[in-house]
């Protein structure tokens, strides 16, 4: 028959000490692991979450990022003429030609600077995106003003409403903060597109042009036409597409985290087997008292094994409750395909906190298997005679 839960639980709380610091150690181990995958995760909802479905992005042949892309304006003009761009209300095709820079401006973590996306843009881009305004109003074309995203106003003291940022040939006045809910958006800062081309001498190429197709079905043709004319020595990619390159910011981080994690789940597995072997030790009249009693030596290494389980998941549900205060936290990432700071919020989503407990369980599985074994293996004489 098998050993009640209730007694395991029981020594838990008899030997609360022992029960707490081992707890601990399991703990920051899942809080590493979790507060890893809350990075991640967030990192991907921010780009995933600047992916428009029928939004295709036309760079320079084998371009792979906006930065290292340069078009013609001729070029621009050019490919307007492909069948399937979707036009607006007012009857103009959907297609928006941008020039992306990067600016240094200090930041609240970095006071000596941190770059941040420029990007040069017409109206058709701005209602292309949909973007909301939150604080202030819309740049005004051919004014020196520019809007920010919210993030950057949060984490750029220098460019916050009613401030004045400096680069290219002058100042330039924020007079706007704009919303994108959860996309990278957010970490840039926008400006009329003929201005912002005048201060870096850019009159003559743009980066990228944003391209909107007329429906789902018209994407694919769309960016096969595309590719295909030679006249244009252009690539395009579905938007989604492009920020799905970018989280390769994140793998160095997941990669690290990941690492960290089971150098930790190694130690926290040791420690669990010492705690383990030492209960082990210490309970030999019990084990022999429960040979006695009827009990199997299946029973009795369930039973331990049981123990180790519990007192692991007492451990992950701790880790997990450590890391829960990060979820929403802003932070910031560089990136290697944009040069620039993107900003994102850390999502300790159920997802993780499952993961973590499930690596919880396999740590107390590992810690707690040998040590088990040992007590079932006990003889019922020796164990009674042992002190």
């Amino acid at each position: 028959m098998a050993i009640p839960i209730a007694y395991n639980l029981r020594n838990l709380v008899v030997r609360r000490t022992t029960t707490i610091m081992t707890a601990l150690g399991i703990a920051l181990t899942v809080a590493v692991l979790v507060a890893d995958l809350a990075l991640v995760s967030g990192l991907r909802t921010a780009f995933q979450a600047s992916g428009n479905p029928l939004h295709i992005i036309v760079l320079r042949k084998g371009g792979t990022a906006e930065l290292s892309s340069s078009l013609s304006r001729e070029a621009c003009q050019n490919l307007k003429a492909q069948p399937g761009i979707a036009t607006n209300a007012t009857g103009e095709l959907m297609a928006s030609p941008e020039l992306v820079n990067v600016i240094n401006l200090p930041s609240v973590d970095s006071p000596t600077g941190m770059n941040v996306t420029l990007r040069g843009l017409q109206p058709v881009g701005l209602t292309m995106r949909g973007v909301k305004i939150q604080q202030g109003r819309w740049f005004q074309p051919g004014q020196r003003e520019v809007v920010v995203g919210k993030s950057v106003a949060k984490r750029y003291p220098r460019a916050q409403l009613g401030k004045l940022i400096r680069f290219g040939r002058g100042e330039w006045e924020v007079v706007g903060v704009i919303d994108a809910g959860e996309s990278a958006v957010n970490s840039e800062i926008w400006g009329d597109l003929n201005q912002i081309s005048a201060d870096f001498n850019r009159q003559e190429s743009v980066n990228s042009v944003l391209i909107r197709a007329t429906d789902a079905a018209t994407v694919p043709a769309l960016i096969n036409s595309l590719n295909d004319d030679r006249r244009l020595n252009v690539s395009a990619v579905t938007e989604g597409a492009y920020y799905e390159r970018m989280t390769v910011s994140g793998a160095p981080l997941q990669f690290l985290g990941l690492f960290v994690s089971v150098i930790m789940a190694v130690g926290s597995s040791f420690a669990l087997m010492n705690t383990s072997y030492a209960a082990v030790a210490r309970r030999a009249k019990e084990i022999g008292t429960l040979r006695v009693l009827g009990f199997s030596r299946w029973s009795i290494l369930l039973s331990f094994l049981i123990e180790s389980l519990l007192l692991s998941l007492l451990g992950g549900a701790i880790g997990c409750l450590l890391v829960l205060p990060l979820n929403s936290v802003t932070t910031g990432i560089g990136s290697f395909v944009t040069f620039s700071e993107i900003a994102f919020n850390f999502r300790v989503s159920p997802a993780a906190m499952l993961t973590g407990i499930i690596f919880a369980l396999i740590v107390g599985a590992i810690g707690g298997l040998f040590p088990a074994r040992m007590a079932a293996r006990k003889e019922i004489l020796t164990a009674l005679r042992e002190i």
